[in-house]
């Protein structure tokens, strides 16, 4: 498999993102992860989505490893530090599945808190559907694991095709079109950072047309069968969605409805776009560590 690495040097003094690296070898590829807080707490596991890493969470990674807990965020195969297949045919939902699971086998993760959003949605829920007995608790923020059954906004169409077709593919531009702030250039530089040039985006650009929109799609009965096990659910459960994100709006309310750990817990709505991570993250963590203090 033909893949690219980003030079270190893209990565040299980052806003706001202190972590030492670490790496995982998975299939042959390079995964990065951040991991902070005691080594032998309960991990919690912060999946990122398109087409962010997991400097998305580097305002919530202190404050959850400050309460005790260990953060692991991986940086998907295809993004941030992690390499990046060159063939957009490289990627693919069950190559990404396979790829995660390496991870949590190697670290040996049990006791697992998720918290995901966006494509750390789709991922995240059916490994913990496929792995009930390894996660403790689930939280989602902005988030949605879809089987193809529901009808997709016209609006995910142009997206999938921009995302295929577009001669530029903006990372930067794309997460700060998503947030209710406006990001600064640091913060931007640091979005671009995994990304020198075209060559490095095809994870970005492969990730909007694995999503199941048909019935019929490769991913669809996988998915149906972890909302078998979502739907017997009884852990807690818990949802975040902030307030402004039109692509996922009435998420929270449909999973609540339908899986048993989401009824009694505290559920938000907090302020923000669809990258709640740069809109509310002090917010989004606290609701996280409270969760968990009330598990303890």
């Amino acid at each position: 498999m033909d893949f690219l690495r980003t030079p270190d040097s893209r990565f040299e003094r980052l806003l706001d993102y202190p972590f030492d690296p670490h790496y995982a070898d998975v299939d042959g590829l390079r995964m990065h992860y951040v991991d902070e807080g005691p080594r032998d707490a309960h991990p919690i596991l912060m999946l990122h989505g398109e087409p962010s890493w997991s400097y998305l969470y580097r305002h919530m990674i202190p404050i959850c490893a400050a309460a005790g807990h260990r953060v692991i965020a991986p940086d998907l195969i295809g993004f941030g530090k992690s390499d990046k297949p060159t063939d957009m045919a490289a990627y693919s939902y069950q190559t990404h599945m396979d790829w995660l699971l390496s991870l949590l086998d190697q670290l040996e993760l049990e006791n697992i808190t998720l918290v995901c959003q966006d494509w750390g949605s789709l991922l995240g829920l059916r490994l913990a559907a496929e792995n009930p007995e390894r996660f403790r608790a689930i939280v989602v923020g902005n988030g949605m694991l879809p089987t193809g059954d529901q009808k997709v906004p016209a609006a995910f169409q142009l997206w999938k095709n921009f995302a295929i077709y577009s001669p530029l593919f903006p990372i930067a531009r794309i997460i700060d079109s998503g947030t209710f702030r406006k990001l600064g250039p640091d913060e931007r530089r640091a979005y671009d950072a995994p990304f020198p040039n075209r060559k490095y985006k095809a994870g970005a650009r492969a990730f909007p047309k694995l999503v199941p929109v048909t019935p019929e799609d490769p991913a669809s009965d996988a998915n149906r069968a972890a909302w078998k096990v979502l739907e017997q659910w009884d852990k807690p459960f818990l949802t975040t969605f902030s307030n402004g994100d039109p692509i996922t709006r009435g998420g929270d309310t449909f999973m609540q409805e339908r899986i048993p750990g989401a009824k009694g817990q505290p559920h938000q709505t907090l302020v923000g776009g669809h990258f709640l991570q740069e809109d509310s993250p002090v917010a989004f963590a606290r609701a996280i560590n409270d969760l968990l203090a009330a598990l303890a």
